[in-house]
């Protein structure tokens, strides 16, 4: 016999502990989503109306990823019910984009990942997560169709006209520092940004062209002494040594040369400080040179290396988000361990999150952050110095140390899953996970027999495992429908090896 069949006895249509992995698993996304909750649930989403900061050390198959997805699901369902106060969800867990263009920016002596992950700053972590919402926000205020949106199922009907004029010069400015999008040409997407927010801008361009005009007029004048000097009148021979011809020619060129450099010089400082992010110098100058230079006078920019500038901008970000109907921000934390550049090693994990524990950001008002990190990292938190948990303060932040399962979590997921593997057509109750063993094997055995597995990618290998087991030991003409407390503490004995 095979396990198809063991299982279809029970009135199963699919195998409930075949797959292991959150994000590809439909029973997961079909039924265990609403259904297949953690003991600390409550505890690490805390309440939309209010985001609060969440800090979880789990290890692989704890359970992470489809802790995420659940907290999206039910963003998105709160999100549907509150439309004037909403959640604008950034999932921050791919971080192998902004590592590759982080160590593309740093010295040759510094392209070792190591040393190149030993200059990531805080303020690295912030022009990630503010590109990451900007492009976002964009894709929603220009109709972009795209699915890498949590917790918005549609495109918002946004109130743009409820922005005032500073906030349009800001949401202008963030555009021009953070918007990563690979659709098209950037420039000619912030010009259409610009047009949606009805911003003119006529008295930008008056620079350029004035004093380019300027300076080639003289020169135009210039030419035909050049061509027939011999031949010119005296008056044209006065005009050119006049001084007045001189200034003009000087101050057109002037004027044109200084607007250009000084935009060149700015647009350089602004790549080279936004190290997590790739951004074409050329776009940048055509985007400087289409804001009037009033506008962006003690605006903050991202191109000094401290976080004073990137908190104002996080906190501009968020004043336009709440006008327009978001008036919290959630920031999602996720496979910190998957870059292939981290490839697993915890001491360069450590490196690229550790700038992040920083009260200071963890507790920016309207902000809230879910970090769900790797379980190797907690025993460096508990290495850690004074100074760090002075700055890190977990104390504060909604700590879960260990993200493990109890026996008794376990064995309900066990029965939430084998409820969400009957066929749709199924009615009445679906059977109990001990209606699989023989007498020996009861409920209180199983949920003692987990407690020792402690991760839902454990348990679903485990009875996997059991049931495969089992069937192979019988024949299609001489079934078996109940496994043995032997084949049980067999596999069991496996699993602890």
């Amino acid at each position: 016999m095979n396990s198809q069949q063991f299982l279809e006895h029970y009135g199963l249509a699919v195998d409930p502990f075949a797959d292991e992995e959150a994000s590809t698993d439909p029973i997961f996304k079909g039924y265990g989503i609403t259904h297949a909750f953690h003991p600390d649930w409550n505890k690490i989403y805390g309440t939309p109306t209010e985001p609060t900061t969440s800090v979880v050390f789990g290890e692989k198959g704890s359970g992470k990823t489809a802790l995420r997805m659940q907290m999206v699901r039910k963003l998105t369902e709160y999100n549907g019910a509150n439309p004037d106060a909403r959640v604008f969800v950034i999932p921050y867990d791919d971080f192998n984009p902004f590592i590759d263009r982080f160590r593309e920016k740093q010295p040759f002596w510094r392209k070792n990942i190591r040393r190149a992950l030993e200059q990531w700053k805080v303020w690295d972590h912030i022009d990630a997560i503010l590109s990451l919402g900007v492009t976002q926000l964009l894709d929603r205020v220009l109709k972009v169709k795209t699915e890498s949106h949590p917790a918005a199922p549609g495109l918002d009907d946004l109130k743009l006209e409820e922005l005032s004029p500073s906030q349009v010069r800001d949401l202008l400015m963030l555009a021009m520092y953070y918007d990563q999008t690979s659709g098209e040409d950037r420039f000619v997407r912030w010009e259409k940004l610009r047009k949606e927010m009805k911003y003119h801008n006529l008295l930008a361009r008056l620079p350029l062209p004035l004093g380019g005009a300027v300076g080639w007029t003289v020169v135009m004048l210039l030419l035909p002494f050049l061509l027939y000097g011999m031949g010119m009148t005296e008056s044209w021979w006065g005009f050119y040594q006049s001084k007045f011809f001189w200034l003009a020619a000087a101050a057109g060129f002037i004027t044109y040369g200084a607007y250009v450099g000084l935009n060149w010089s700015k647009a350089f400082r602004i790549r080279r400080g936004l190290r997590t992010l790739e951004q074409n110098q050329g776009e940048l100058c055509k985007t400087l040179r289409s804001f009037p230079r009033r506008a962006l006078f003690n605006q903050p920019v991202p191109y000094v290396e401290h976080s004073e500038d990137r908190y104002e901008l996080l906190t501009k970000f968020q004043s336009i988000l709440k006008t327009l109907g978001f008036p919290g921000v959630l920031v999602i934390v996720d496979r910190a361990d998957e870059p292939y550049q981290v490839n697993g090693v915890p001491e360069r994990m450590k490196a690229l999150l550790w700038p992040m524990l920083d009260n200071k950001l963890l507790k920016h008002a309207g902000i809230g952050f879910k970090l769900l990190l790797p379980g190797e990292l907690y025993e460096f938190v508990r290495r850690e110095d004074d100074d760090f948990k002075l700055r890190a303060r977990l104390d504060k932040q909604n700590l879960v140390p260990t993200f493990d399962w109890t026996g008794q979590a376990l064995y309900d997921l066990a029965n939430t899953r084998i409820s969400g593997s009957m066929p749709p057509t199924h009615t009445g109750d679906a059977p109990r996970l001990e209606d699989f063993f023989d007498d020996t094997i009861n409920e209180n055995y199983l949920v003692h027999a987990f407690q020792s597995l402690k991760a839902p990618r454990r348990l679903f290998k485990f009875l996997y495992n059991v049931i495969g087991s089992h069937t192979k030991m019988y024949t299609d003409s001489a079934p078996n429908w109940k496994i043995s407390q032997a084949t049980f503490l067999s596999v069991m004995g496996n699993m602890k090896e």
